[in-house]
């Protein structure tokens, strides 16, 4: 028989309960601050429930009713300078952040009136739920989407566990900063069972972050009990696997929330990582509306009888009346206040219409600026010194493209110590697995950051570090097909964040990626990103062709306020083209295409490593074919002014890409030109593009996935014989 050895783990999991000594440290004024905060938050889910009741919500508004504690616990601890990030159920953690905000002192609540910065709150937050312009986020983000980053409310998000990797990105902005500030991010019992909340997690503990991941466990996902979720129902146990402190707290008491907050506050000011508080809680009503659970036959009136006598603001008086700082008479003035000032705020933004409540028509967001603020304006590139390669003021000299590639990252880095790269092996193997990062290790060694595999977890952190405006990450993901392993982070929340929240949230970050085809790596590392980045309008898209290219658009990525996909192709790292020779500081635009060869029979569209394949097919037909490198992929990126000019010349044109037909780039940009273009066409828009199915490992099924010269050769061919020229190709 073996023998055995009862392994600890590296952190304590810790339960805490309040005692008189965690009254005593609150004291009488921050206790009626609490409370006040408390009532002021029912009284807002109270009339959101009122309101939905009378149609006024469009869309879900998921109520915290029950669930207070928990946010005005952890929160009323916190700097105003320390964020939060919630999740769909987020109403109370946004109003905790936001009151404490704009209401820092101890005014009694029982002597003054409500400010305008918290009737200004109330009103925004219920603006924002009821989709109308004044929200915080402009009426797009309704309940499940609210930010107001001045208070340090980085957003709640309806992707259950979707808002905490991004959270990680906060806290690791925060750390670098030094000021000493965190991060709670909230997520339910149900979140943490989603793979890039345990890859935080990881991050989180890896680091050291200074990020607190507050788990409300109210029981249920929807109606899904937390036993048939999971065999260890006391979840904050997941903390243990990743060394990270865990507390458990009855989240219906305040105050035994705020000793558990005190206490993860203490580790992480300390500089020791992360804390983990799971809050057990219980929400009063049904997943999304004011009706109760047992409505729905997944919970018993007699267990919702039970909690409602520990509804939090009951306990949180029952404290107050004990330490004799509160009667009866002052808890109903402070919910008679509360009751009244959302009357006023529900009552500014609606009217009755007869015996029925409307919304004010002149509230609503003009649709006419329903696409404002999917990206930014480029105006960060004003005035930067744009150059191309025919009339480069430096001079030129013939190097690898993969060269380029580091060296562009080098003189940047070099300069802008807000730049930092982070991926899977960037710091080793003499760059990466290709060398493009070669030699940033040893220059830069804090802003070369190696990341496990968890390719969700540090997407994410990278787009959490871009929205808080510090630093500019750039991300490298090995191959694109990994793209799709991150997919949550990089197209719901880094791709849709800036409109999401209004149009006004920056997202400095760069993504870089390679091209793999040819290489043998089979369909799970083979993809071409173009045409699934395409369809997320946050993103920008690049694919130089050329090391030329690869630096002034790069440099113009690493400038850009918004997401950029910077795409490279394998086929193209060890060709030796002309490069800077030492001016590495001139930027190309980004959604301007290049003319590389002029031609009037026909025009062929294309990008990355298709440029030199398409050239090398049209002069072996010896066609005067336009070649034109898009360059710029994303929608507000399509050159269409060059483009256009092209096609009134040829009254023909191909679209040429290698990858397989699925998930192919080319059927948007065929769609559009053939509506922008009809009336100038002689024949529809032609394709060049792969087979149907994924590359395979084997050489031979591989080459035939995929397109390359050849291919481009009989496309063309055939298109002048269509149009009745094919004397022009010896037909």
């Amino acid at each position: 028989m073996p023998a055995t050895k009862k392994l600890k783990p590296m952190a304590d999991w810790l339960e805490v309960s309040a005692t008189e000594a965690d009254w005593a440290a609150t004291g009488k004024a921050e206790a009626l601050k609490m409370h006040n905060h408390l009532h002021l938050v029912r009284a807002f889910e109270d009339m959101v429930l009122e309101v939905d009741r009378e149609g006024l919500i469009h869309g879900p508004a998921h109520s915290s009713v029950g669930q207070e504690g928990g946010a005005i616990g952890s929160i009323a601890p916190l700097r105003a300078s320390d964020q939060v990030t919630g999740s769909h159920r987020g109403h109370h953690q946004f109003l905790a952040k936001a009151l404490n905000y704009v209401d820092p002192g101890h005014a009694d609540p029982l002597t003054t009136e409500l400010g305008d910065g918290m009737m200004g709150v109330l009103q925004r937050t219920l603006a924002e739920i009821m989709g109308l312009a004044q929200g915080f986020c402009k009426g797009r983000g309704g309940s499940m989407h609210l930010r107001w980053d001045e208070a340090g409310a980085l957003g709640t998000n309806a992707i259950v566990g979707g808002g905490v990797p991004m959270a990680t990105g906060a806290a690791w902005s925060n750390k670098r900063a030094g000021k000493g500030d965190v991060v709670f991010s909230y997520v339910g019992e149900g979140g943490v069972h989603i793979g890039s909340v345990p890859e935080a997690m990881n991050l989180a503990a890896l680091w050291n972050l200074p990020i607190c991941f507050f788990i409300e466990n109210n029981g249920f996902a929807v109606s899904t009990t937390v036993a048939e979720q999971t065999r260890e129902t006391r979840v904050s146990a997941r903390g243990l696997g990743f060394g990270i402190p865990s507390f458990r707290v009855d989240g219906m008491d305040p105050i035994a929330v705020r000793a558990a907050t005190e206490r993860a506050l203490e580790i992480m000011r300390a500089g020791k990582g992360p804390a983990i508080i799971e809050a057990v809680v219980y929400r009063f009503y049904h997943h999304g509306n004011g009706i109760a659970g047992s409505a729905f036959g997944y919970r018993s009136k007699d267990d919702e009888a039970r909690w409602r006598k520990r509804d939090p603001l009951s306990v949180m008086f029952d404290g107050l009346q004990a330490q004799g700082w509160l009667d009866q008479d002052g808890n109903a003035r402070i919910a008679d206040r509360a009751r009244e000032a959302m009357k006023t705020v529900a009552n500014a933004l609606t009217r009755l219409d007869g015996n029925k409540r409307t919304i004010i028509e002149s509230l609503w967001p003009d649709p006419a600026r329903r696409d404002v603020g999917l990206r930014g304006d480029l105006s960060e590139l004003e005035g930067v010194r744009f150059e191309e390669q025919e009339s480069f003021s430096g001079a030129l000299a013939e190097m690898r493209f993969v060269d380029a590639v580091a060296e562009v990252m080098n003189r940047r880095m070099a300069e802008d110590e807000r730049i930092f790269c982070i991926g899977e092996d960037i710091h080793r193997l003499k760059g990466g697995t290709n060398g493009a990062t070669k030699g940033l290790f040893d220059r830069y060694p804090d802003r070369i950051v190696p990341a496990p595999i968890a390719e969700a977890g540090f997407s994410g952190l990278a787009g959490g570090v871009a929205m808080m405006g510090r630093y500019r990450p750039v991300v490298e993901l090995m191959y694109p097909d990994f793209a799709l392993v991150a997919a949550d982070q990089l197209f719901n929340q880094i791709g849709k964040a800036r409109h999401m929240f209004g149009g006004e949230t920056n997202m400095p970050l760069v993504l870089r990626t390679k091209i793999a085809l040819g290489t043998g790596y089979g369909s799970q590392h083979s993809m071409d990103p173009a045409g699934l980045f395409a369809q997320w309008p946050g993103w920008r898209i690049v694919a130089p062709s050329t090391p030329f290219d690869y630096v002034g658009l790069m440099n113009s990525a690493l400038a850009c306020e918004d997401p950029v996909l910077v795409i490279e192709h394998v086929g193209l790292y060890n060709e030796k083209m002309p490069g800077p020779a030492e001016d590495y500081d001139y930027f190309i635009p980004l959604g301007k295409a290049k003319v590389v060869r002029p031609g009037s029979q026909l025009t062929v569209l294309t990008y990355s490593l298709m440029v030199g394949q398409t050239r090398k097919a049209v002069e072996a037909l010896g066609l005067d074919a336009e070649i034109i490198d898009l360059r710029s992929l994303d929608r507000a990126g399509i050159d269409w002014e060059t483009i256009g000019a092209s096609i009134a010349r040829t009254n023909n044109v191909v679209v040429v890409e290698q990858s397989p037909l699925t998930v192919s780039y080319g059927a948007m940009l065929t769609d559009e030109i053939q509506r922008r273009f009809f009336d100038h066409l002689d024949q529809p828009v032609q394709r060049v593009h792969g087979g149907e199915s994924s590359p395979s490992v084997s050489k031979v099924l591989e080459r035939a996935a995929f397109a390359m010269s050849p291919e481009i050769e009989a496309q063309l061919r055939q298109m002048m014989i269509d149009t009745g020229r094919g004397e022009l190709v010896g037909a």
